[in-house]
């Protein structure tokens, strides 16, 4: 495989089938929506990677955006855990060279197995491994199996590796599904069990009503996706700057039951620091979840609680070590 040096940093989300470039060429390649990079997913992509490094050969993901079921199920809202940027970080942090990005409309959706193979892995990308789960489903009327690539792959020369389901200790087959039940039950600590790293939203800054100001909490506020699931509530985070700044701090996700019981707001209380992040693209890391979100009989009473709840985030962050290695290499980011 080639340094990594090599690939820009610019050029590692390569952007529809025709602008993959020839250095990619020869790579091995693990396909799959990868909605949370979990610990199953981990797997398939470990499994790339191990491909690449022994045939000295670039590693890439390919992924597919928006999420084939926002195509298919437009009226089903969807909770997205890694979104595009979210899975490039991650794809980058595990080793990566690229993560090609296949725009799924309703043109690539018509596309047969066999053409997908043909025009896509053999004629741009000429792979020479391609890793799968096992569950994987390809092709107009996915008409694509893990068996169909494997009987192409030995009529064009190509290796196939199908990763079977990855499970918990309990049995249970772990899931995007899995993980999304987990935060909408505010269950941050399963959650990032299951994902193998904790889990993360980046977006903007945005300016709010400057309530937390007033009431000697000011708050970094962002707007996640309407889809999004989470259990409405506190939460011990760390919030990173672009420049790699990290902060603890204490965020609620919620609609603001004492005030105006709008939209819910990520609203990101950071300790020891004092500046205008108004517009900065930035990082909230979730540790653990606190309380849920509750109307107060009184502003004091809710002052109050602001107070016990920045306590605890403190105590939840001071115990919370670095993480696992996937994390660490997150954070080493800058």
């Amino acid at each position: 495989m080639p340094d990594r040096a090599t690939v820009p940093v610019s050029s590692f989300v390569v952007e529809g089938i025709d602008a993959i470039p020839a250095a990619l060429r020869g790579a091995a390649v693990a396909i799959g929506n990868f909605d949370g990079m979990h610990l199953a997913h981990q797997k398939l992509l470990h499994e790339a990677l191990r491909a690449a490094r022994s045939g000295g050969v670039p590693a890439v993901v390919m992924t597919f955006e928006p999420h084939p079921r926002i195509l298919f199920e437009p009226d089903t809202p969807l909770f997205r855990l890694t979104p595009r940027d979210a899975k490039a970080r991650i794809a980058s942090a595990l080793g990566f060279d690229a993560m090609i990005v296949i725009p799924f409309d309703p043109q690539f959706s018509a596309i047969s197995a066999g053409d997908f193979v043909r025009s896509v892995l053999i004629d741009q990308l000429a792979i020479s491994t391609v890793v799968v789960g096992y569950n994987f489903r390809f092709g107009a009327g996915r008409g694509g199996t893990p068996e169909f690539l494997t009987a192409a792959g030995e009529r064009h020369g190509f290796k196939v590796a199908v990763v079977a389901p990855v499970t918990e200790i309990d049995g249970v087959r772990i899931s995007s599904g899995l993980v999304r039940d987990a935060l909408a039950a505010g269950d941050v600590g399963r959650a990032n069990a299951l994902l193998g790293y904790r889990w993360f939203v980046s977006g903007a800054v945005v300016k709010g009503d400057q309530r937390g100001r007033a009431l000697g909490f000011p708050t970094a506020n962002m707007r996640l996706p309407h889809e999004t699931a989470l259990r409405l509530g506190i939460y011990a985070v760390t919030l990173r700057r672009a420049n790699g700044q990290t902060f603890n701090g204490v965020a609620s996700y919620g609609r603001r039951p004492m005030f105006d019981n709008g939209d819910a707001v990520l609203e990101v209380f950071i300790f020891d620091f004092s500046g205008d992040l108004y517009g900065e693209l930035v990082t909230v890391t979730f540790f653990d979840w606190i309380r849920g979100e509750e109307k107060f009989p009184s502003v004091e009473a809710l002052v109050a609680t602001m107070k016990s709840d920045v306590e605890q985030a403190k105590a939840i962050l001071g115990s919370a070590g670095p993480g696992t290695a996937l994390d660490r290499r997150l954070t080493a980011e800058s």
